[in-house]
């Protein structure tokens, strides 16, 4: 489930829509997490599908470590790719807000953790980067686990609107995290390479 502070807009002709924040939404927000109506495919469902539902699964879905399809029943399918994006996965079934997001800015992802099937030229930002690939979890994984490392220790400190919908396990990991009793998952644990 996307954060409730959040609508789906239409952004521009090119990007279509997008999720965008209707109050401010402070960096350790937890913006996503998977709940039980979230639908999931594994390969071999993918597969057998007729090759339009493939192509909406390809489009509005992410991979998780386990390379099944993850469709999110809310308006979540619709966070858009950013190379400076403002949310990012953990290897807990949710997303924090690694930056403030303000009212009117779109919520984004780096669809570089989000096990894509194939490479992607994304819209110039002026980075680096500007193509995902597949591989890019591998890649980029200690930039990224630094900035959860920032923010996964704002979590207790913010509003968490979405906190019921974490499972008592994961709300277990998150505690032993920040009382320093277990490291923090990398974004690592992400990655599926297909065989």
């Amino acid at each position: 489930m996307i954060h409730p502070h959040t609508e789906l807009s239409f952004i521009n002709d090119e990007i279509g829509h997008g999720v965008v924040a209707t109050q401010f939404i402070p960096a350790g927000t937890i913006t996503w997490v998977l709940d039980e109506l979230d639908r999931t495919f594994t390969p071999k469902q993918f597969q057998k599908m007729n090759e339009l539902y493939q192509d909406i699964l390809e489009t509005y879905s992410f991979r998780n470590s386990s390379g099944n399809f993850v469709l999110c029943w809310d308006h979540g399918r619709f966070v858009n790719h950013s190379f400076k994006s403002n949310c990012l996965s953990t290897a807990y079934d949710f997303e924090i807000a690694i930056r403030d997001i303000h009212p009117g800015e779109q919520l984004t992802d780096d669809y570089g953790y989000l096990n894509i099937s194939t490479p992607f030229k994304a819209a110039n930002e002026g980075t680096k980067r500007k193509m995902v690939y597949p591989d890019d979890l591998e890649k980029y994984y200690p930039e990224w686990d630094k900035k959860l490392e920032e923010n996964f220790p704002k979590i207790p400190k913010v509003s968490q609107p979405l906190a019921p919908l974490l499972s008592k396990n994961v709300q277990k990991e998150i505690d032993a995290v920040l009382a320093g009793k277990k490291p923090l998952a990398s974004i690592l644990e992400l990655y599926y390479k297909p065989k």
